[in-house]
């Protein structure tokens, strides 16, 4: 690591001698790999190592970005003339910078368990392969799971290493493992398919292949003989998977960049109620044992945890540095950045607060609703918040759930799906980067027979 960190060091210090004003430098040092079996036979074993290099110049309020992967002192040399060039001749822009130096916190890490675990820096993927099989034997361990998908199994192992004028510098180690499933079901000549999965930074925490099989299998079976609903007004609930496919939505809304651009709903909502008050959202890049937990953002700020929305007001965008100059906000250490591309602001873990009702007591009370557990389509417009998806599920019959339904479609408008949230499940799982629990709305257009 020590090596990566005198090597952006000299990169930044040659951008600034070739004429930067300011300039930063990320270096990331990536081992993956991945597995794929279908019916117990291996499709795929794929296991890569990289190391690039990206760097950001600024020669006033001009900038310019680009990466390469050849870190011969030549040509690494050459790439930086290369960059501070492109600055001169952008276009000048009053909101371009870093950040203030003394605002920031990036520091070198000594490797966290909660963020790195060393298992994966030399993965067998022979241990990919039986995860596998034995996710994909448990999956169809039923008379009615007539084929397959596949399993899936991946890891991941990386060092993100970062540098900035004024002798800003940190890097910390990072992994990932993560495993999937897709039985497929057949009932009198209908066939259903769906799917369960696991991710952790460490791979002891992640869930046992046959209890991901397990699920996968529940899952599928119980969209067996779905059928349509009749049109009309109806209450939702929808399940955490489907909750979080909303909040994705939600977070579009919120993102600095959308918001300054004058395409979101929410654009002049800050400040204001737009929502229930169950609905509490934060963001917390802090998390322990998070999928984006990380110890400075892309820009070398520090991780902080931002409500977002707080019991239905809306307290605060996601920024980085420039969007949030652009809003008049300020970052809020949501700085994503890969190599090749200037940083943007994106959530770290971002999730709904729990509330107190189980999952059960979420269906209490509906005479006839429909559970979602899956949607398909395009989604929300953020501009508008008009919402429509296709969808699939469960009916909901007199507090219980009924039989399997599909080929309906939902629809509403954002900031009424907001406003009618009624329940919060008690069924966070904040492993997962973008979380929710289940919701119920008390009210949504399905569009069915």
């Amino acid at each position: 690591m020590s090596d990566t960190n005198h090597l952006l060091e000299r990169v930044v210090a040659h951008a600034e001698a070739r004429g930067a004003t300011q300039a930063d430098a990320v270096a990331f040092d990536v081992v993956e790999g991945s597995v794929r079996v279908r019916l117990g036979e291996i499709e795929e074993l794929t296991r890569s190592k990289e190391r690039q290099l990206g760097l950001r110049v600024f020669v006033g309020q001009r900038s310019a970005m680009s990466s390469t992967s050849d870190l011969r002192e030549d040509a690494l040399l050459r790439f930086v003339d290369g960059v501070v060039a492109m600055a001169r001749v952008t276009a000048e822009d009053p909101n371009a910078g870093l950040p203030d130096p003394s605002s920031t916190a990036a520091r070198h890490v000594a490797d966290d368990p909660e963020l790195y675990d060393p298992a994966a820096e030399a993965f067998d993927l022979e241990r990919g392969v039986e995860w596998c099989r034995e996710a994909e034997r448990a999956a169809m361990a039923d008379p009615r799971i007539k084929n397959s998908e596949g399993a899936a199994f991946g890891f991941a192992s990386g060092t993100r290493a970062f540098r900035a004028s004024g002798g800003v510098a940190g890097s910390y180690r990072t992994s990932s493992f993560s495993g999937s499933v897709t039985p497929i079901a057949e009932q009198d000549g209908a066939m259903e398919r769906d799917y369960w999965w696991t991710a952790r930074r460490r791979l002891a925490a992640l869930d046992q292949p046959a209890e991901v099989g397990r699920v996968a299998l529940e899952r599928t079976l119980r969209r067996l003989g779905a059928r349509r609903l009749s049109t009309g007004e109806r209450p939702v609930v929808f399940d955490p998977a489907t909750a979080s496919s909303l909040l994705r939505h939600l977070a579009s809304a919120v993102n600095a960049y959308t918001v300054y651009r004058g395409a979101s709903v929410l654009a002049s909502r800050l400040g204001t109620v737009i929502g229930s008050p169950l609905l509490t959202l934060v963001d917390d890049g802090t998390l322990g044992g998070g999928m984006a937990t990380r110890p400075y953002d892309g820009e070398g700020l520090g991780s902080r945890r931002t409500v977002i929305v707080s019991e239905g007001r809306l307290e605060s965008w996601i920024c980085d540095t420039y969007s949030g100059r652009k809003v008049g906000h300020g970052s809020t250490a949501n700085a994503a950045r890969g190599v090749a591309d200037a940083p943007t602001a994106a959530p770290s873990n971002l999730h709904l607060a729990a509330g107190e009702t189980s999952p059960d007591q979420l269906l209490a009370g509906i005479a006839d609703g429909l559970y979602v557990t899956e949607l398909i389509g395009f989604g929300v417009n953020v501009t508008t918040g008009d919402f429509s998806q296709g969808a699939a599920g469960l009916r909901i019959k007199d507090g219980a759930l009924d039989h399997a339904v599909s080929e309906v479609t939902i629809a509403g408008n954002l900031l009424d799906m907001l406003r009618d949230i009624e329940a919060v499940g008690s069924d966070l799982d904040t492993s997962r980067a973008l979380s929710a629990p289940s919701l119920r709305l008390s009210r949504m257009m399905v569009a069915g027979e």
